[in-house]
C-alpha cells in the first residue's frame, strides 16, 4: 500500500510534528559544526546572539495557535529553505538561526497562500522579534529566494509525503529497538542483535544526510 500524505485533511498540529522532526535532526547535526565568521555571509541576519529558550515544536505550535495557517505553508517552510540553499550559499541551519528563518518563513508563506493573513506586528510579537528586523528578514528571505514563493502542489504532495514516510520508519526503528531491549530484560543470557534497515527517503530534502548537506555541514558563512 502506498503511503500518501493528505495535504488538505492532515491535521496541521502533526504536520508541525513531522516537520519538527526533520529540523531538529538538521539542527542538532550542524550545531556540532564549529562555527565560523558569520558577517559576510547573506544570513547573518538570521543569527541570533544566543539560542533561543523555546523548543523547534512549541515555537512552531506557538505560531500555529495565534497565527494560524494551514498545512502549505509549513511544507514550504522546507521548500523555501532547499531554494535558499542553491540560491545562495551558506545556509547552515542551525539552533541560532532556525528560529528566525521559521516565522520569517511562515510568514511570507501565508501572505502567498492565504487569503487572509496577519500583520507583521503580530507575527513579530508572537516570534518574539522587533518589527523592524522582522522586516529586515522578510526581505532579505525574500531577496535569498528571487522572490519567487509559488509552490505547485505537486513539490508540496511530495515533500509531505516523503516527511510522512520517513517519520513513520524512524518511530517503527525506535519501537523496535524497545521492543528488543524489553526482551533482553526478560532474557539477559540471549544477546539480541537489531537489524535496522536504511531509513533514508529518497526525497528532494527530507533524509538527515540529504538535508545536511544542502543546509550544510562543510559550508563557511
Amino acid at each position: 500500500m502506498t503511503l500518501q500524505y493528505d495535504l488538505v485533511q492532515y491535521p496541521t498540529s502533526d504536520t508541525i510534528k513531522i516537520v519538527t522532526y526533520l529540523l531538529e535532526r538538521i539542527t542538532k547535526t550542524n550545531d556540532r559544526i564549529q562555527p565560523s565568521s558569520r558577517h559576510a555571509s547573506p544570513y547573518a541576519c538570521f543569527y541570533a546572539r544566543a539560542i533561543p529558550n523555546i523548543d523547534i515544536q512549541s515555537y512552531l505550535a506557538r505560531i500555529l495557535k495565534y497565527c494560524p495557517c494551514a498545512n502549505e505553508c509549513f511544507l514550504s517552510l522546507l521548500v523555501y529553505f532547499d531554494r535558499m540553499s542553491r540560491n545562495s550559499s551558506g545556509l547552515r541551519i542551525d539552533s541560532y538561526n532556525i528560529h528566525r528563518l521559521i516565522i520569517t518563513g511562515i510568514m511570507v508563506a501565508s501572505k502567498f497562500f492565504s487569503d487572509v493573513f496577519y500583520t507583521n506586528a503580530r507575527y513579530a510579537k508572537v516570534g518574539g522579534l522587533p518589527v523592524a528586523e522582522l522586516n529586515t528578514l522578510e526581505l532579505q528571505f525574500l531577496k535569498l529566494n528571487n522572490f519567487k514563493l509559488n509552490v505547485q502542489v505537486e513539490e508540496l504532495q511530495q515533500y509531505g509525503d516523503q516527511l510522512l514516510l520517513h517519520w513513520i520508519r524512524e518511530h517503527q526503528i525506535k519501537r523496535n529497538s524497545e521492543d528488543c531491549y524489553k526482551k533482553q530484560e526478560f532474557k539477559p543470557m540471549i544477546r539480541y542483535s537489531t537489524s535496522h534497515t536504511n531509513c533514508s527517503s529518497n526525497l528532494i530534502l527530507s533524509t538527515e544526510q540529504q538535508m545536511t548537506e544542502k543546509y550544510d555541514s562543510t559550508t563557511k558563512c
